[in-house]
């Protein structure tokens, strides 16, 4: 006789991984909010009004 499968194991596993990758996006997005504040500084307007 073949075992059956568990779902419910395998729903709580999938539940668990896309928390996961979420939390990871939710990190990622809030790291690359923070970089460009620091690193960019912003442009002034003397620079766009030379261009022209």
């Amino acid at each position: 006789m073949a075992r059956k499968p568990n779902y419910g194991y395998e729903k709580r596993q999938k539940e668990i991984a896309k928390k996961a990758k979420k939390e990871e996006k939710k990190k990622n997005k809030q790291e690359a909010q923070e970089i460009p504040s620091e690193e960019i500084p912003p442009e002034e307007p003397a620079e766009l009004g030379g261009a022209l």
